[in-house]
């Protein structure tokens, strides 16, 4: 039985509301930052809401031609995409064995790659600084890259192994007759069939680590390896006084998260309703 329409209409129209008050308050304070950043400091004290008067193009034009901003932007990509390819190559093989082969224990450990999901970051990171001091790789893109893929692997298997046990038994029998092996079955059948998921968990660790501000802020005090996050935090500390330039640097930071995920959202929203599905 279906409910009236005035109700539905009612419904649709609350859900309407909340939608626009959350959509207003994320894009009112990046509308804010975007226009605070082509104003000067005497115009954020006196006219902070309303259109910059004259436009102050200094802050941007000064911030992207400084090597500064696009070294800390190539170091965020590098560790990104690197973290992206270590995580889901390590999580798709496992997730592989969880899905298609059954052995003794394998719920059990299973359980205990999920448990890391509650593993709280900041608890690890006095014990991890001291295991990367000892291995060396300290001001290493490694000793960022190597943990931000550990901690990503319990969310990446979760969602890849319910991807993989999607695909038909069937599949892999009529595999296997053609006389292909597992790891044949699993790098040119399993693979391509899960583009979806893996283009989704690969998403998912690029973003993960482009926000990532504690780890890099520890093992690097070479300043060069300085991803984004902390540059914006030095950037902040070093410009405490202009507060106009300071915005224009932290939505220019933002932009490359902004665009990529822009470009990448359907993927995501597609992905993970695909394993959520099967």
């Amino acid at each position: 039985m279906t409910a009236p329409k005035p109700v539905q209409r009612t419904r649709h129209l609350g859900l309407h509301l909340v939608s626009v008050a959350i959509g207003g308050l994320i894009v009112v304070p990046v509308l804010f930052g975007v226009l605070g950043g082509f104003k000067d400091n005497g115009q954020l004290s006196t006219n902070p809401l309303g259109l910059p008067e004259p436009w102050v193009f200094e802050n941007y034009v000064g911030i992207v031609g400084s090597g500064v901003f696009w070294r800390q932007l190539g170091n965020s990509t590098l560790i990104a995409l690197a973290t992206a390819v270590v995580v889901v190559g390590a999580a798709a093989l496992a997730s592989f064995v969880f899905a298609r082969f059954a052995f003794r224990g394998r719920e059990l450990l299973f359980t205990l790659f999920a448990v890391g999901l509650m593993f709280p970051f900041a608890v690890a990171i006095l014990p991890l600084f001291i295991l990367l001091r000892s291995m060396g790789l300290l001001d290493n893109p490694l000793g960022v890259v190597l943990p931000q893929a550990a901690f990503g692997l319990p969310v990446t298997i979760i969602i890849l192994r319910q991807f993989f046990r999607t695909i038909p038994a069937e599949v892999e029998e009529a595999a296997t007759l053609d006389g292909c092996t597992a790891f044949g079955f699993f790098w040119r059948i399993l693979l391509p069939m899960a583009r979806p998921a893996l283009a989704t968990v690969s998403v998912l660790a690029i973003v993960a680590s482009w926000n990532n501000f504690m780890l890099p802020l520890v093992v690097f005090t070479d300043q060069s390896w300085w991803t984004l996050p902390v540059g914006v935090q030095a950037f902040q500390g070093q410009y405490a006084d202009d507060t106009a330039r300071v915005l224009a640097y932290v939505v220019l930071s933002m932009v490359p998260a902004l665009g990529f995920y822009a470009i990448a959202e359907r993927q995501l929203v597609g992905g993970l309703a695909g394993s959520v599905k099967g």
